[in-house]
């Protein structure tokens, strides 16, 4: 049995399907949004689409800066990679197209997600062993002075 790394999609335009694990991935509201709009948009051969910033605005009813700050999220977070394309006139100039961008799978950003939670975990785990440290170095030094 061959791996495939998408999950399978029915190529029918009318509906897309959204991952459940989404919801667990500690997306705020925006996010959400701007992801479901893209997976909608989405060739569902290629994994790619190129709507512009106010393309996506009009239909969630943001602002371009507001797309742009959750399309930024996004990528961090490994939901989406973007790319930029360029647009030749027929005078031959070049223009800067959309962003191009690629529905990654959602094992990526699980993945991703749940290291950040181990390292956080990590952190706080650090934090409180040089807390306790401290205490019983305090503690220590308390009694010699008495």
């Amino acid at each position: 049995m061959k791996y495939n790394r998408y999950p399978r999609r029915d190529p029918i335009k009318n509906y897309f399907p959204l991952p459940n694990e989404i919801f667990c991935l500690g997306l705020c509201s925006g996010e959400l949004s701007v992801y479901s709009y893209l997976l909608c948009c989405e060739n569902r051969k290629t994994f790619q689409c190129w709507p512009s910033y106010k393309t996506i605005g009009n239909a969630l009813q943001m602002s371009r800066n507001t797309v742009r700050k959750y399309v930024a999220q996004l990528e961090e977070k490994r939901f989406i990679t973007t790319e930029y394309t360029q647009v030749f006139k027929k005078n031959g100039k070049k223009y800067n197209g959309n962003l191009k961008y690629t529905v990654r799978p959602i094992a990526e950003p699980m993945e991703y997600f749940y290291q950040q939670q181990l390292e956080t975990a990590a952190r706080e785990q650090a934090k409180a062993k040089a807390k306790r440290r401290l205490e019983e170095y305090d503690r220590k030094r308390s009694c010699k002075v008495s």
